[in-house]
């Protein structure tokens, strides 16, 4: 394939999956800013595989691998765990969203511990199945099996308005 038809690939792949992306990303990590850090970074790494990714048929596979693991790397960053050294007296209050913008699964999706969100994402929004999601998360089968079941329960309990 030559590099011009690589590329023409690469960009019709980029636009007709970066809006999904995008929206893996932030269920993934709950922030829209990280979510875009997320998928830029895949789809650098995406471009740099693309010749042995594409014959296989896995783009989207390997994006998804790649923004999960990009986003568990990003949480271990030491400067993620400092805190500053003053304390901050004033903060400034936020605006609140309109209610346009805001959706109760999505809310009730963030309250998640994060494993947990990752696995209800990976398995039931995204529709992976129990060892792919393993697979991508480096994690057991029991263990999907197991966030999932809690995460889906959380999720029950906090759209029908119960305390967990």
């Amino acid at each position: 394939m030559r590099a011009a038809e690589r590329d023409r690939a690469f960009s019709d792949f980029v636009q007709a999956r970066r809006l999904h992306l995008r929206r893996v990303a932030y269920a993934i990590c709950g922030d829209w800013h990280r979510a875009d850090d997320l998928v830029q970074t895949a789809l650098v790494k995406l471009y740099v595989a693309w010749p042995r990714v594409h014959t296989d048929g896995r783009e989207e596979a390997y994006v998804r691998t790649i923004i999960v693991r990009a986003d568990i790397d990003e949480r271990r960053r030491p400067w993620r765990r400092e805190t500053p050294g003053l304390p901050v007296v004033d903060r400034p209050a936020r605006d609140p969203l309109p209610v346009e913008e805001r959706s109760a699964l999505f809310d009730a999706l963030q309250a998640l511990p994060l494993m947990q969100r990752k696995v209800v994402v990976l398995r039931h929004w995204l529709g992976l199945s129990i060892t792919e999601t393993a697979h991508e998360l480096r994690i057991g089968e029991g263990t999907v099996k197991s966030h999932a079941s809690r995460g889906l329960e959380a999720l029950r309990s906090s759209l029908a308005g119960e305390p967990r």
